[in-house]
């Protein structure tokens, strides 16, 4: 068993080594050159479209309204990344990896936005009348027959995945949380999270959606208010918080306190990559929902789409790292969602339990959305005959997810989610050209 424990490690540090992280942000940065920086020029329009995008346009066809869409999307990207992903990177990487965080979400949103566009453009109706869509789709339909067996292997990927990253690691992080902080048995948190999950998933999409409509806005209102009180408090410190995320992100971080230090390679190994694990850009996981969204063109989806990244990262990401630098908890020689505890405490007494009941809702609606994702995937190898014995396995994994040691199949959970992407960057670099040509075409039709 060590020996199988090592041999996934080695495979996960290779996957997820400087190859990948180039692939990522070369892919979104060819991305964002392409598109003459269109996502960050219209991310104004994005925000409008988004808010007028709680009803759908009549006569357009989908499943969920365009809103919907982006926060099922947000439901399953922020989550632990956002609480634990954080301060492992700031552990890691010092504060400069911040710099680095921000930097992957802002060529970041060109892949979202690209992953979307090209969502909508190709997706189809299942044979339950039901919009479906997502890499594997726009890999069959846009490349062609030819490459149906890249999308093949992303949607293997992408389900094997599911149950690692969206499901049994979620439920195991809430159920240490909650025995933690308030002793509640592994098992009951495990049953409890089933019971909901199984509530809400079996009324498909559309209840996932009007959850996420709701559940998402809100969660992220309180934890980013409780972070904004705390850095009210220690405001004073905000200035030069900033600087030093700036100043090490190319010099380093030397030895302070508990934290050993960082060089610049290092903040922009883990900058990168725990700014993708939390935003998920050119995974190919947040297009599945927003290709059943309610809507005729695939550029306004894209641009409501690429919201997710900027909420995520430059949101919800900067909040965590900015109380946790300005309260000097960083030097503390703590990592993880213990880091982000400890400093949430320390800036505000009972701060922890923003921190607590940020991870149990945020891990609650990762479940949600990674749900969907999941049962996407295997819908397009299995066809809709899997629906139903999918969504009863994912409720039964939660509780196994509660209890289990998760050694093994974060590993293997952490691999899927390198390998899902592989398909899915081949695809936005061979399609891009279609991107680019819808997107020049609407915005010149005096779209703003």
């Amino acid at each position: 068993m060590e020996d199988l424990s090592s041999f996934l490690a080695s495979v996960s540090s290779f996957v997820w080594g400087p190859v990948m992280l180039v692939l990522l942000l070369g892919t979104g940065l060819y991305l964002t050159l392409g598109l003459g920086f269109l996502p960050q020029r219209k991310l104004g329009y994005g925000f409008r479209l988004a808010l007028g995008g709680r009803k759908a346009q009549h006569g357009d066809e989908g499943e969920i309204t365009p809103f919907q869409a982006l926060t099922t999307a947000l439901s399953a990207t922020i989550g632990t990344g956002n609480i634990a992903g954080v301060a492992t990177a700031i552990f890691l990487g010092g504060p400069g990896a911040v710099f680095w965080m921000w930097l992957t979400a802002l060529v970041g949103m060109a892949t979202k936005y690209a992953e979307a566009v090209l969502a909508v453009r190709y997706r189809e109706s299942d044979e339950n009348g039901r919009y479906v869509g997502g890499p594997m789709y726009y890999i069959r339909n846009g490349l062609g027959p030819r490459f149906a067996w890249l999308g093949w292997l992303f949607a293997l990927f992408a389900t094997i995945a599911a149950f690692g990253i969206g499901n049994t690691v979620q439920s195991n992080s809430v159920a240490r949380a909650l025995e933690s902080t308030i002793g509640v048995p592994y098992v009951a948190t495990g049953v409890v999270l089933a019971v909901l999950t199984f509530l809400v998933i079996i009324g498909g999409v559309k209840r996932i959606g009007s959850v996420a409509e709701h559940l998402v806005p809100l969660m992220a209102v309180l934890y980013v208010g409780g972070a904004l009180v705390i850095l009210a408090l220690n405001i004073a410190d905000v200035p030069a918080a900033l600087g030093t995320i700036f100043s090490d992100a190319f010099s380093g971080t030397a030895a302070a306190g508990g934290f050993a230090g960082a060089g610049v390679l290092a903040a922009i190994r883990f900058g990168v990559a725990r700014g993708v694990f939390s935003n998920e850009a050119g995974l190919g996981s947040a297009p599945i929902a927003h290709a059943a969204a309610k809507t005729s063109d695939p550029v306004r989806q894209g641009s409501i789409a690429m919201l997710g990244t900027f909420i995520d990262t430059i949101v919800v990401c900067t909040m965590t790292a900015l109380v946790i630098i300005t309260t000097g908890a960083w030097t503390s020689g703590e990592t993880g969602a213990e880091l982000s505890a400890l400093a949430f405490d320390t800036g505000m007494p009972g701060g922890s339990w923003i921190v607590t009941f940020g991870l149990v809702v945020f891990a609650f609606t990762t479940i949600l959305g990674w749900s969907y994702y999941g049962e996407r995937a295997a819908e397009f190898i299995f066809g809709s005959k899997i629906i139903l014995p999918f969504r009863l396995l994912w409720v039964a994994a939660l509780i196994v997810g509660a209890v289990a040691d998760l050694g093994l199949i974060w590993t293997v959970a952490d691999i899927m989610n390198a390998l899902m992407a592989i398909p899915n960057l081949i695809a936005l670099i061979a399609l891009s050209g279609t991107v680019f040509a819808i997107s020049r075409a609407y915005f010149k039709n005096g779209q703003s």
